[in-house]
């Protein structure tokens, strides 16, 4: 794939391209999952289980910056007994991952973007250990009825923020006192600066 713009691997599976983005949010990731054979989709399991590999795609700049935060799974905001970082989601998706870099700058066509060297992550000891001590922090606050008052600048490298298509959206989560309420679904996400350090890592940027 490497080399190769998104509609040229479009144009190989039949598959049309959208004009723009806003509405096809996944479509990318959904293009690279048909060419690799992904076939997990939203299932909350790992894109290659049998290989223990998950796949992320992550949009560039012409700099080799991460242009945006990267989505790793819903965060459970109920249920959380006996609930570890070992046995959790996202150290589970995160324990071995395919990076593919896409341009992602707005003013180039999404036909004409240029997909970039796939390379395979696995988290160093500093990495795991700052994923681990973030997610830790965030589901002991869930735990303690604080969702609300989490916002995205809490973590180092990970950080929790809404996940819906809109705000309308509500799902169960603990309350005060441990009551239950409804807010807005939640969703882990990696930190730029964290995915930088990962491409920086085996591109030698700085």
């Amino acid at each position: 794939m490497a080399g190769l713009t998104l509609g040229q691997l479009a144009d190989s599976h039949q598959v049309q391209v959208p004009n723009s983005l806003k509405r096809d949010k996944g479509w990318i990731g959904q293009l690279i999952e048909l060419e690799l054979g992904a076939i997990a989709g939203s299932k909350p399991e790992q894109d290659f289980i049998h290989l223990g590999v998950e796949l992320k795609t992550i949009p560039i700049s012409a700099k080799g910056t991460p242009l945006e935060t990267t989505y790793v799974s819903v965060a459970p905001l109920v249920n959380l007994q006996g609930l570890t970082w070992e046995n959790s989601l996202v150290c589970h998706k995160l324990q071995q991952v395919l990076w593919v870099p896409i341009e992602g700058d707005r003013d180039i066509p999404v036909g004409e973007r240029q997909i970039g060297t796939p390379f395979l992550w696995q988290p160093n000891d500093d990495e795991y250990r700052l994923l681990k001590q973030d997610w830790e922090e965030i589901i002991e606050r869930i735990a303690l009825g604080e969702v609300e008052k989490i916002t995205a600048r809490h973590g180092e490298v990970l950080q929790l923020r809404p996940k819906a298509a809109n705000s309308r959206a509500l799902t169960e989560s603990i309350g005060a006192n441990g009551t239950i309420q409804m807010v807005n679904p939640r969703g882990f996400y990696l930190k730029t600066q964290f995915t930088q350090s990962i491409i920086s890592r085996f591109f030698g940027q700085i």
